[in-house]
């Protein structure tokens, strides 16, 4: 799907904002009402907008410790990515798994309630998928930068 500039500009907004309603949207991005209702929905439905979310604090959730995993399989079959990747989908500690060049195979950022929680997933869990050969983790101390706004390419 080919983005104008009124699209890049909608999704800008909506990166920053995605509770504004489409009549201020509109007045924004400088259409009329129908016309970005349209728009979004056309972003919407060809996947440029997945979904709108709340970004909240983890720790009033209970999540105060944050892990970086690096997991190594023991084959680099197609097979064994694939039943690796559908054991993490379940694995509600798990808010991201990348698929990696280089050393390892997998990077993981997990979020658990504290260190005792993650040494439960770590042994009960993580190292019981078939196929796991190395595991190295790195727990987040502090975070300085998180962003969930992307900018089109060819921006600075």
């Amino acid at each position: 799907m080919k983005l104008d500039t009124i699209d890049l500009k909608i999704i800008d907004i909506l990166q920053s904002n995605g509770r504004i309603t489409n009549s201020q949207l509109a007045s924004e991005v400088g259409i009329s009402p129908p016309a970005m209702l349209e728009r979004v929905k056309r972003l919407e439905n060809a996947g440029v907008i997945r979904q709108y979310v709340a970004l909240v604090e983890p720790r009033y959730l209970g999540k105060e410790v944050f892990a970086l995993v690096s997991i190594t399989l023991a084959m680099h079959q197609l097979q064994s990515i694939d039943d690796f990747t559908q054991q993490i989908l379940d694995l509600e500690e798990v808010l991201e798994c990348h698929h990696v060049t280089g050393e390892d195979d997998f990077v993981l950022k997990i979020a658990v309630k504290n260190i005792s929680a993650y040494e439960d997933l770590v042994l009960h869990k993580l190292t019981r998928i078939p196929g796991v050969s190395k595991m190295k983790t790195s727990i987040v101390l502090s975070t300085f930068k998180q962003e969930t706004k992307i900018s089109p390419a060819g921006e600075k």
